[in-house]
């Protein structure tokens, strides 16, 4: 469903979603309109974290999740690429202060091993120096691909159980989800609700077990110019439907 009346809005303190993933898509769109070079649209994009990053938290939600570079997304040209690693060095040597002072802690999922040395640099540095935060997760998907994951999981679970620790037939949902990059976020580990922006309706290889009963909200809105405003549209939209969960009320 789609959602882009962002006026007058009234939102429940009782049914704001607890874990909010968003797919960022539109940066080069965006940079397409404006005849700027795809790098300008990455860079407006990444200023616009910290504006919902701040919407998120003061609206109270407890888990942000940033779709901001998949598996997939290697195959772009080699010069946004490397512009693309550049931009969690810059984000968090500027933000990092501003998310202690609001209390977020950052969380970072994906194949880090595969990031460049500074980037990583910077991911761990920003883990740290949060770590005693107790407020929103900002948990950022870095080089993070769902099929990925599940895969990483399923060959974890077949070692357990080749290893005599478990056996195949007893593997539970609950093993699953341990097994997975967001076991750390516990019972938030479900996003309750899941954004794109651009105007595309596709899932992307993101968080493919997760959103198994996420609502979905699509906005035809460019990620650079998504606002406060819109993120409190979707989430009135998300109050407003009946989750249900398979069963009937």
């Amino acid at each position: 469903m789609r959602s882009d009346n962002n006026t007058q809005i009234k939102l429940d303190p009782q049914r704001i979603p607890q874990h909010v993933a968003i797919i960022m898509d539109g940066n080069g769109r965006w940079a397409k309109k404006r005849l700027l070079p795809r790098i300008a649209g990455h860079k407006q994009g990444m200023d616009n974290v910290r504006t919902i990053t701040r919407a998120a938290s003061a609206l109270g939600i407890k888990v942000l999740t940033l779709y901001a570079f998949s598996t997939e997304n290697w195959k772009r040209p080699k010069d946004e690429v490397s512009y693309i690693m550049s931009l969690p060095v810059t984000f968090f040597n500027n933000f990092v202060p501003e998310l202690i002072e609001q209390n977020v802690r950052v969380m970072i999922m994906g194949d880090l091993t595969a990031l460049p040395e500074s980037t990583r640099s910077a991911c761990a540095r920003a883990i740290a120096d949060t770590a005693h935060c107790d407020g929103m997760i900002l948990n950022f998907a870095l080089n993070y691909g769902g099929r990925d994951e599940l895969r990483r999981a399923v060959q974890q679970l077949a070692q357990e159980a080749e290893d005599g620790k478990r056996q195949a037939r007893d593997i539970k949902d609950t093993d699953i989800d341990a097994a997975l990059m967001t076991a750390p976020l516990g019972k938030l580990a479900d996003p309750d609700l899941l954004i794109r922006t651009s105007g595309e309706e596709r899932i992307s290889n993101f968080l493919l077990w997760q959103i198994a009963y996420s609502e979905l909200v699509f906005t035809d809105r460019l990620w650079p110019d998504f606002s406060a405003d819109d993120l409190r549209s979707a989430c009135a939209d998300y109050a407003s439907r009946d989750r249900r969960f398979g069963a009937v009320k």
